[in-house]
């Protein structure tokens, strides 16, 4: 082998490749990992109402660690998304120092039960909040159909000037609303949309304009409705002479 002069030419540069090599991933590993190159700056963008810049900031000195190359991006996301009224937050790199987060939050549209609230996606979130919100009580994972459900109830109800305060879903997917007005709306299971319709149709010149309070409306019937009045009397029945 020592004699062959080619093959040493050829071990010669293979080594000096590999050397090379070497050199080139140590000085990466130097560059990427040397606290020169610290992250200097965190730039916060979206409109925020519930999440304050204090605990941005107290995320931002606890819980980011590393430099601007070596920074755990996807760790950094899901540090920010522990803030409870955060829905989800984008975090990227702008060289040479900084960290842009796009931050999202979470907009309440009900309460779940006693337990928690619902957004306008129709996701369940653990946060406090002191804002009048409607109602949910349903199954767990109904979330979604039932902030549909909402959205559908108000604009059906607009005629009326009534608005949904509880929303109940069984598990047998029958919905029942509780009216801002203490009116119990009985939907059933199917064509709840024009059951609300018809209810709207009817409830200014028929239904409010009764002389008794009204506790419940069932809607469930094909072409009308049932109404319960604690307080009507029926006049006493005449007796033929």
């Amino acid at each position: 082998m020592w004699d062959n002069h080619q093959l040493l030419k050829g071990l010669a540069n293979f080594l000096l490749g590999a050397s090379l090599l070497m050199l080139l991933y140590a000085g990466g590993f130097w560059v990427t990992h040397a606290p020169v190159f610290p992250v200097k700056k965190i730039q916060i963008q979206g409109q925020m109402k519930r999440v304050t810049p204090e605990q941005l900031r107290f995320i931002a000195e606890h819980e980011l660690t590393g430099t601007f190359f070596t920074l755990d991006i996807d760790k950094t996301r899901a540090a920010f998304g522990k803030l409870p009224w955060v829905r989800d937050a984008q975090v990227r790199r702008r060289w040479p120092d900084a960290l842009e987060i796009a931050v999202e939050e979470h907009v309440a549209q009900a309460r779940w039960g006693e337990n928690g609230l619902v957004d306008s996606h129709g996701d369940r979130f653990d946060a406090a909040s002191d804002q009048q919100l409607p109602v949910f009580h349903g199954p767990a994972g109904a979330e979604k159909d039932m902030t549909a459900m909402l959205a559908r109830l108000r604009q059906g109800l607009k005629p009326t000037g009534l608005a949904p305060q509880e929303i109940w879903l069984s598990p047998r997917r029958a919905w029942q609303v509780d009216l801002d007005n203490g009116i119990k709306l009985d939907l059933g299971r199917g064509d709840v949309d024009l059951r609300v319709e018809r209810f709207a149709q009817y409830w200014k010149d028929k239904l409010a304009v009764l002389p008794y309070h009204i506790d419940y409306v069932d809607m469930r019937y094909p072409n009308g409705f049932a109404v319960r009045m604690p307080d009507y009397k029926a006049p006493p029945a005449q007796v033929k002479k």
